[in-house]
């Protein structure tokens, strides 16, 4: 949340237990355009949030970009759109 959003998006989670967990980001072609998370996650819950900006810190355009988050046992996707 929000969604759409302008300057910065919220994804929100829940660990039922520790293990690895990776959250990325995508454009409608498939092209990574972030890892938010890749690590080790304890159980909880726990917050990631996206500012539109790609791995090299320069701004994505507006449209509609997917979270995928992974992890040992759940896979899960969202859509999210971008509006500058």
């Amino acid at each position: 949340y929000p969604n759409p959003f302008n300057a910065a998006t919220t994804i929100r989670y829940e660990l039922p237990a520790a293990g690895p967990v990776q959250i990325a980001i995508y454009d409608m072609a498939g092209q990574r355009v972030r890892n938010l998370v890749d690590g080790i996650g304890v159980a909880g819950r726990h917050i990631a949030q996206w500012n539109g900006v790609d791995g090299e810190g320069r701004s994505v355009a507006s449209g509609v970009y997917i979270y995928r988050m992974a992890t040992a046992d759940f896979v899960a996707m969202g859509k999210m759109t971008l509006l500058r």
